[in-house]
């Protein structure tokens, strides 16, 4: 046994001896332990991809603005309590767990000169700032891969390092609309309340950090394998429309236009939402044999057994005849009763949630989506979190969103900041470091 695994034998067997569930360190730490991030980025793609890092056991040193930190700290109410009264917006919590806010300016040449001693000493840079915005400050891919070679810089942009959008901000909501996604988002115009309209969340956003993070990693395994560094270049347009999936795919390939459907799917049928005597229920049939089923527990023989409706490609044609008779049938049973005979049946289906419903939803309880975390004041914040879930080397909740600052002095000490130096820049308003 070498020394590593020695060593990893010794802490489960000093875990086991004060009655603590041993398990090995890597599943304390998470499965990316012993990187570091930099990041540079705020607001939501960037953030998004470094925390996902972070849970799974990066060290992320979050660079922000001495004066006001990360804008989405202001993007409130609601703003969470603090023994001080509010804090911070529940904007910011959603994106920043498991980093070291570390309050740098670095507009100004000596905290430009810190930000770049930081970057030697990472392994990952994440930035979201406008095309060539950072080479100002020698804080471009260029400048700090010409010091540390193994580098890997990834930037997050509207539009991408390239092409005739190249200098132009992104932003989620116009990314939406130009990406197609609005398109094929919202009520038919035969309908009430008819018009595009976005989706309630900032997909676009959370896409593109997605994208990141998966590019990232493979970066990273590149670099295991070669040693080398690489810059990574991630717009939020080709994320969307890369997730323009089977509407996209149906244009290429049928040359067809999709257009907008509300909640109706646009190659499955019956796939959407259904009026009950109480409310509204989900029908979701992907097959033959479940379109089958419903007709039979509606008590609709002749439906099932229509011609027109034995397959996927006729109920979709004549999709507005099959839906009123099925709506009208559903519209006699009350939703909770309607669930458990679709259940009993196979017919996949389910209610349309409130976010507080779902958030105390048994199953998501079951799971461990929310956690509970504590800043360092003591103030106890629930964040939800990283959904996948490893056997071996789980994420791991270490550092709860931080409050502006507070491992600012922590990070510098690596570099030989002393406390009379911190001073000095704190003066000057270069650094802010909680006190």
């Amino acid at each position: 046994m070498d020394g590593r695994r020695a060593a990893l034998a010794g802490a489960e067997q000093t875990r086991a001896a004060a009655g603590q569930e041993a398990k090995p360190l890597s599943a304390l730490r998470g499965p990316l332990h012993g990187l570091t991030v930099l990041d540079l980025s705020r607001v939501l793609a960037g953030p998004w991809a470094s925390q996902i890092l972070g849970d799974l056991g990066a060290e992320v040193w979050k660079i922000e603005r001495p004066e006001t930190g990360d804008d989405t700290r202001l993007w409130g109410p609601p703003f969470m309590q603090g023994p001080d009264g509010p804090s911070d917006a529940a904007y910011y919590l959603c994106a920043n767990r498991n980093k070291r806010s570390v309050a740098i300016d670095f507009s100004t040449p000596e905290g430009a000169t810190l930000v770049r001693r930081l970057a030697e000493r990472a392994d990952i840079v994440v930035e979201n700032f406008k095309t060539g915005a950072l080479a100002r400050y020698g804080l471009d891919y260029a400048s700090l891969s010409a010091d540390n070679p193994g580098l890997i810089y990834c930037s997050v942009t509207g539009f991408g390092q390239t092409g005739p959008y190249a200098s132009r901000g992104g932003y989620d909501f116009l990314i939406q609309g130009m990406s197609g996604l609005m398109s094929v988002t919202g009520r038919p115009d035969d309908e009430p309340g008819a018009g595009p309209i976005k989706v309630g969340l900032p997909v676009s956003d959370l896409f593109t950090g997605l994208y990141a993070a998966t590019a990232i990693l493979a970066a990273l395994h590149h670099r295991t394998a070669t040693g080398e560094g690489q810059h990574i270049d991630c717009a939020l347009l080709d994320s969307q429309v890369a997730v323009l999936v089977n509407q996209g795919m149906n244009h290429i390939v049928g040359g067809l236009t999709p257009g907008r459907l509300g909640n109706s799917h646009p190659n499955v049928v019956p796939y959407r939402e259904f009026q009950t005597a109480d409310g509204h229920v989900l029908v979701a049939c992907g097959n033959d044999g479940q379109f089958r089923n419903l007709c039979d527990l509606l008590n609709l023989p002749d439906l099932a057994a229509d011609p027109r409706f034995r397959d996927n490609v006729g109920r979709l044609r004549d999709r507005r005849e099959l839906e009123a008779t099925l709506g009208a049938a559903i519209r006699q049973w009350t939703s909770g009763d309607f669930f458990a005979a679709m259940e009993a049946r196979g017919v996949p289906g389910g209610p349309i949630n409130r976010i507080d419903q779902i958030l105390a939803d048994p199953q998501v309880a079951a799971r461990g989506l929310l956690k509970r975390m504590e800043r360092s004041d003591g103030t106890p914040v629930t964040v939800i979190g990283y959904p996948s879930q490893l056997s071996r080397t789980p994420a791991t909740y270490r550092i709860a969103p931080q409050s502006l600052g507070a491992s600012t002095a922590e990070v510098l000490a690596l570099l030989g900041v002393d406390e009379a130096e911190r001073a000095a820049l704190r003066d000057k308003g270069i650094i802010r470091d909680g006190r």
